[in-house]
């Protein structure tokens, strides 16, 4: 990992923290309400009994039971030569669980329909996270630069849509969302930033050469 990119990792964690920090204490003094009520209408306006249920299957994504669905089949998909991603992935995922609700703690806003603990989305945070390293995997792999590009573009078209189905249902705001973006982004880089950290010093390890342990050869004696 070059100084360039490890820095730009930590720099775009810091920015996402602070946007989510910053959105978070909006929230808390109600300096965001006329920005959430306005998108709140404006999304109202979209409702179409046809968007309905769509709507409710796609936000299950983000649902415990969908992202353990999805967390399953990452598992299989690379349990055969990433094993070790495989391994991983629940236990990265956790730590979103754990994040969000240690935020939605401390936040404990109100959501529109007036359920608790609305910011940040915790569907947004997940799913901003799984398929960020969906994506990274992508990327990292040996298929070609169209499929790539075109494996991207649906994760980020997911995350997208089911954060447009939290508001369509009505059961976040719009900094809500943000929020969650903004945190499972900060999260997401972090990690990237880890793995790369660990690979880079098992590569370097491996680079070592090994020492020589052989016994130095037996001195001639000298004559008297």
């Amino acid at each position: 990992m070059t100084w360039l990119r490890r820095h730009a990792l930590l720099t775009g964690a810091m920015l996402a923290l602070g946007g989510f920090l910053g959105l978070a204490d909006g929230s808390i003094q109600h300096s965001w309400l006329g920005v959430d009520q306005a998108t709140r209408g404006a999304v109202g306006l979209t409702h179409l009994p046809e968007l309905d249920t769509p709507m409710r299957t796609l936000t299950l994504l983000g649902s415990r039971a969908g992202l353990i669905s999805l967390i399953a089949l990452a598992i299989v998909s690379l349990w055969g030569y990433r094993r070790r991603w495989a391994l991983a992935l629940p236990v990265i995922m956790a730590g979103t669980g754990g994040l969000q609700l240690v935020a939605k703690w401390a936040v404990n806003r109100p959501r529109p329909n007036l359920a608790d603990w609305g910011y940040p989305s915790g569907h947004v945070l997940s799913l901003v996270v799984f398929f960020g390293l969906v994506a990274y995997l992508l990327r990292a792999s040996r298929a070609s630069r169209g499929w790539r590009v075109l494996g991207g573009g649906a994760c980020a078209g997911m995350v997208v849509v089911v954060a447009f189905s939290r508001l369509y249902l009505d059961v976040h705001w719009l900094t809500d969302v943000i929020g969650g973006f903004a945190l499972g982004l900060a999260y997401l880089l972090v990690t990237i930033w880890l793995v790369e950290a660990l690979r880079r010093r098992r590569v370097n390890a491996l680079a070592v050469p090994p020492a020589d342990d052989s016994l130095p050869a037996r001195e001639a004696p000298i004559p008297a």
